[in-house]
């Protein structure tokens, strides 16, 4: 069956194709390379994201995404520093760089990015957090609760003083979670709030993005990658080939044969090697709901959500009975 799609919209990709948007040797012509190949999934626009990293290496990634001028870099999202410390919330980022929110701190970095910031991730109980949230909110960046081990009443004020996305939900907590209350229960019920997932299979289980799915509605749904530099076939190293290591920044990861991404000898996942384009086909075969209902789930809703448009059109085939969706050609 061949469609039209409105142009994919990624929220959340730490790097694609053998490039670490993270890493230190990041260059105009390896961003360049990242984004075309993003095109080959269906992503026509999205938010190149920087994890909890020192300053510095913050600020020379995002001069150099915000130099390349390409249509399809929306803005930048800004995951940490101001996120738990606890490990299991505090997944892949390095303990030792993250921060309290402060305004300062985060103008600092503003300023690196050239006002490109569009997308800040944070935990609601760091230090700071809700008076940067309303300053977030004046200057016109979106809010996600993300890497947290918050109370309910810490989210709930969170929420209360704008914050309007959760990232990732259902990972970036704490392993081991009691029965009620807890971040995702409460996440989940709160209306304000759109919830963003990883829908590769290894991030949540079927029946977990499923549940995600019905109670917030897929009009409150947003599917994102999380993808990291393992993500779309990439052509490896001889080292990298043999040993399936890549990185986020200075975070080394390993690529399983399944596909998961995760830090070596941990079960904490690193990111993903997810794209988009497959993350539609894996939330139709997981939720039971058309390709219709899905696929505003990863262009307009997450476009809309941070006050944005879809653009371009993809052409795709989709298989109903394989749940292969094959991008064919992207016009933007």
């Amino acid at each position: 069956m061949r469609l039209t799609l409105p142009g994919f919209f990624d929220l959340q990709v730490n790097g694609f194709g053998g490039v670490d948007f993270n890493g230190s040797d990041l260059t105009h012509d390896r961003v360049a390379e990242a984004l075309e190949r993003m095109r080959a999934t269906g992503v026509t626009r999205c938010l190149p994201t920087l994890i909890t990293s020192p300053f510095a290496r913050f600020a020379s990634n995002a001069r150099v995404l915000t130099s390349v001028r390409d249509a399809a870099i929306a803005g930048l999202h800004m995951e940490g520093p101001y996120l738990s410390p606890a490990d299991g919330a505090r997944g892949a980022h390095p303990g030792e760089h993250l921060a309290p929110a402060t305004i300062d701190d985060f103008k600092r970095r503003q300023d690196a990015a050239r006002g490109r910031i569009v997308l800040v991730t944070l935990a609601p109980e760091v230090p700071g957090a809700l008076a940067l949230i309303e300053h977030l909110l004046s200057t016109g960046v979106r809010v996600a609760i993300g890497h947290t081990a918050a109370t309910p009443q810490q989210l709930r004020d969170a929420i209360a003083a704008g914050a309007t996305l959760a990232t990732h939900l259902g990972n970036g907590c704490p392993q081991m979670l009691p029965r009620h209350p807890n971040v995702i229960w409460e996440l989940l019920a709160a209306d304000e709030v759109l919830a963003s997932v990883i829908a590769d299979g290894h991030h949540l289980p079927s029946s977990t993005l499923k549940s995600i799915v019905r109670a917030k509605g897929p009009g409150r749904t947003i599917l994102v990658t999380d993808a990291m530099a393992a993500a779309g076939h990439l052509e490896r190293s001889a080292k990298a080939l043999a040993d399936r290591l890549f990185t986020i920044g200075d975070v080394v990861c390993e690529l399983g044969d399944d596909g998961r991404v995760s830090l070596p000898g941990t079960p904490y996942l690193a990111g993903s090697s997810l794209t988009l384009d497959q993350a539609i086909a894996n939330t139709v075969r997981d939720t039971g709901l058309p390709i219709d209902t899905v696929i505003p789930m990863a262009s307009t809703i997450p476009a809309g959500s941070i006050g944005m448009s879809a653009v371009g059109t993809v052409t795709a085939d989709w298989d109903p009975a394989t749940y292969d969706l094959s991008v064919r050609s992207i016009a933007t």
